[in-house]
């Protein structure tokens, strides 16, 4: 066994670099010729001096033998992985019908070392997901050779099982996954440039394939996208982004005011997949951006568009009319009504009864539908209530203040106290009507009173009580209310993108880059929701969270025997799936011993 290397030429810039092969001499009849045993790659690290020493480990390694003297640290574990590749790569012995031979073996059970421990259920189902959509050719028809596809879809995987940064995906891709194997891709030789390329070529071909998988998307469940559901969501930077000129700063949800952000939009159909993904500027209004993304995804005339109040402006109502829209949004107006005695019932999905007014316009071309939920008022009515119990403790201090020899009494440092106390208590003070008594200079502030006189049509009187508003007239009350709720499921996307796929933080300065972050991740949603969906039609509505504690106790592992006539017994295969994990993989009708069984005597 020896290492050869070979000098070659760049197909595309014909500069010339080396590559890297592990050999070995067998003889045929009477010749003695050299086989490839692994392809070490072009960033083969090991200087040439200590490549003998590292083909004898490899050997004692793959055989199973003990060492009396251990090489160095680098050489044992460069050993270590490339005898595991070896044995990883060793065709699975088959009968002629293609089933797997019974096959005997006398052994020193005494003797059984099991190594190179590979996580492999998550990679699994991805890839089951990818391969029903037709992934891998959809990245070939956008030009992608076989390493960016591989890359790409690495970077994907590594998005479902471990969310987090793509240094951590490449650390994870080389050091704790079985990924390779299963797509017969060496990702242990690989640099983590590739890995980042693959990035900038989803990016540039971003439209098409999200267009693509869309419409194999549609194909597989049937889908009638007649219905669209719109958001935003923001994901700030760790480090520096000088190098992006989207990151601003702006309104965080996740309250990092001292980071930039970039701003994510995604258009869904009513299913819960995504459509149409951009990413936009950190400060970006959301009111602003809706236009352009349905002019860009040429939605069809007709479609239904839902989003929330923060998109719900006047003028988008009026372009969504303009342009032949029906829409279905939660009303800004401030204004709240309800009559109990025109109203009807529905139950939400949690057996909860909601009361439902329907009111026409006067002209007949826009239905308001008042919304009452006893769950709601309770909530609505414990936040005014403590803001008012705030707001009146606030009140008091002052007061008692007036009342001390060396209290501040100057009318416009009162007035000053009573402005910050109103900021404090969120508009609870629209509620009360306060009176403060001067001195005969008009200066000083001698006593402070207020009433309690809530504004009729707000929280404080009507709790529980939010508006929708819609030009689909002809729908009945609970229609209208049961395609709103489509809207919580795009919120339940958000979460998932961001707490259960790695969307935040981002850790590029460049732009392409940090588009390619937010890209990555909203692919990995696709494939996670076609899990779902499956999943949810055979009874198993479980979060990917769960899902992924559930597959990610599987691994692949190497069982190496000492066998009775010396030779060592190399048996590569994945761990027995547990019940649960069995349930999960006869519902999507795949095999609970991905990878095969592979197996090596030396």
């Amino acid at each position: 066994m020896f290492i050869r290397q070979t000098k070659t030429r760049g197909s595309i810039k014909g500069d010339s670099y080396f590559t890297y092969r592990l050999v070995a001499s067998e003889r045929v009849g009477s010749q003695v010729r050299q086989k490839t045993l692994l392809n070490l790659g072009s960033n083969f690290p090991l200087a040439k001096e200590k490549w003998p020493a590292l083909c004898t480990c490899i050997e004692r390694h793959w055989s199973g033998q003990k060492a009396l003297v251990l090489e160095s640290a680098e050489i044992e574990k460069l050993a270590a992985m490339y005898a595991g590749r070896l044995i990883a790569a060793s065709p699975a012995p088959v009968s002629p019908s293609g089933e797997p031979l019974c096959d005997y073996q006398e052994v020193d059970t005494n003797s059984l070392e099991l190594s190179r421990p590979r996580s492999v259920g998550v990679e699994h189902v991805g890839l089951s997901a990818m391969s029903w959509l037709g992934f891998e050719d959809i990245l070939s028809s956008v030009g992608m050779n076989r390493p960016q596809r591989m890359s790409a879809i690495g970077s994907i995987i590594g998005r479902m099982a471990l969310p987090a940064s793509e240094d951590a995906t490449y650390a994870w891709l080389k050091q704790n996954t079985s990924l390779g194997e299963l797509l017969e891709f060496d990702f242990e030789a690989m640099s983590a440039m590739r890995l980042y390329r693959a990035s900038d070529q989803l990016i540039r071909k971003r439209e098409l394939i999200e267009k693509a998988l869309f419409s194999r998307i549609e194909d597989m469940f049937s889908l009638e996208t007649t219905v669209t559901l719109y958001d935003l969501t923001n994901t700030y930077f760790e480090g520096d982004v000088s190098g992006n000129g989207k990151a601003k700063n702006g309104h965080s949800k996740e309250k990092r005011t001292d980071c930039p952000l970039v701003t994510l939009g995604v258009i869904l159909d009513g299913s819960g997949f995504i459509r149409r993904s951009k990413m936009f500027e950190g400060n970006v209004s959301e009111s602003t951006t809706l236009e352009g993304m349905l002019k860009e995804l040429n939605a069809p005339k007709g479609a239904l568009v839902i989003m929330d109040r923060g998109i719900a402006t006047e003028k988008n109502i009026i372009w969504l009319k303009e342009h032949e829209y029906r829409y279905l949004v939660v009303s800004r107006e401030r204004n709240r009504q309800f009559d109990e005695t025109q109203s009807v019932e529905t139950l939400t999905a949690q057996e909860d009864t909601i009361k439902l007014q329907k009111v026409l316009s006067e002209d007949g071309q826009e239905v308001r539908l008042y919304c009452y939920s006893e769950g709601r008022e309770k909530k609505e009515a414990a936040i005014t209530g403590r803001f008012a119990q705030r707001f009146e403790t606030g009140l008091a201090k002052i007061g008692e203040s007036l009342t001390k020899p060396h209290g501040e009494k100057k009318v416009d440092k009162i007035t000053e106290r009573l402005g910050r106390l109103k900021q404090k208590c969120r508009g609870i003070a629209q509620h009360y009507e306060i009176e403060l008594t001067k001195d005969g200079s008009g200066k000083l502030v001698t006593a402070i009173a207020w009433q309690k006189v809530p504004k009729n049509g707000t929280a404080v009187t009507h709790p529980g009580i939010y508006c929708l508003r819609s030009n689909e007239t002809s729908w009945d009350e609970a229609k209208l209310w049961h395609t709103y709720t489509m809207l919580t499921d795009l919120e339940s996307v958000l979460r998932s993108l961001k707490s259960e796929l790695g969307l935040r933080p981002i850790f590029h300065h460049k732009e392409e880059r940090a588009e390619g972050h937010l890209f990555i991740t909203v692919l990995a949603y696709q494939f996670v929701q076609v899990i779902r969906r499956k999943l949810k039609s055979h009874g198993n509505k479980l979060g990917w969270t769960s899902l992924r504690n559930i597959l990610s106790v599987q691994q692949r592992v190497t069982a190496t025997f000492r066998q009775k006539d010396g030779r060592t017994l190399n048996i590569r295969k994945a761990t027995k799936a547990e019940r649960d994990l069995q349930d999960i993989y006869t519902a999507l009708g795949i095999s609970a011993t991905p990878g095969g069984i592979k197996k090596m005597a030396v």
